[in-house]
């Protein structure tokens, strides 16, 4: 049976070590928030300028003044600290980040990450993903293993405008996890399956060559 996305959420924040800085991405990867695991001790960082992020508000208890780059309201810690964006893209850029989660469009078996653009579509442009790919350390990819239509989105070569090349770490789909062991041209290996998904299952719901 395919993960749930809180399930895959909860499968992304065993990524997180104690001491990391972590930026989170718009849309599934805001939900690992959620799920940092107990004695795991992070600081999350988001683009529009903001060092320690709390979790998401109860109801009522918002603040519109406190958001995430998803433009989701947030709550701040004794330590949370705020700066300009400028200063917040310097992190990325300066490498600071130990470990982005972004969602995705489609990744290639090379690595190759497409999230930002559908041709065609209207945009509102690519937002940090392209600093983050490049300035992280580490990158893992939470997204539907297939397409509404069922298309693959782990495939071969991605056909959409790309984010970043070779820059995927860990994929999370809701019918596997996938990790490289490193970029130099190691294949991606299967790691983990959904509960109910038999291999078979899964490469013929796959594009990508990946080895078990």
């Amino acid at each position: 049976m395919p993960w749930t996305r809180d399930e895959m959420a909860a499968r992304a924040a065993h990524e997180l070590h104690d001491g990391f800085y972590v930026n989170l991405g718009i849309g599934i990867p805001t939900l690992v928030s959620n799920h940092i695991l107990a004695g795991v001790d992070i600081t999350l960082q988001s683009e529009n300028g903001m060092l320690g992020m709390g979790p998401f508000p109860f109801a009522g208890d918002e603040d519109p003044d406190l958001i995430n780059a998803g433009k989701q309201t947030i709550t701040e810690l004794d330590r949370t600290s705020y700066f300009s964006s400028a200063d917040s893209f310097a992190m990325i850029r300066g490498g600071k980040m130990d470990l982005s989660i972004l969602g995705a469009m489609e990744v290639a078996a090379n690595g190759d990450l497409a999230n930002w653009m559908i041709p065609g579509k209207m945009i509102k442009g690519m937002g940090g993903a392209m600093d983050l790919v490049a300035g992280a350390k580490r990158i893992v990819v939470l997204m539907d293993h297939n397409d509404k239509a069922g298309g693959h989105k782990f495939r071969d070569a991605c056909t959409l405008p790309l984010t970043g090349s070779n820059v995927v770490d860990v994929l999370i789909t809701d019918l596997a996890v996938f990790e490289r062991a490193d970029r130099r041209g190691a294949p991606f290996r299967l790691v983990e399956l959904a509960a109910g998904v038999s291999v078979n299952d899964l490469r013929a719901r796959t594009g990508a060559a990946f080895v078990e």
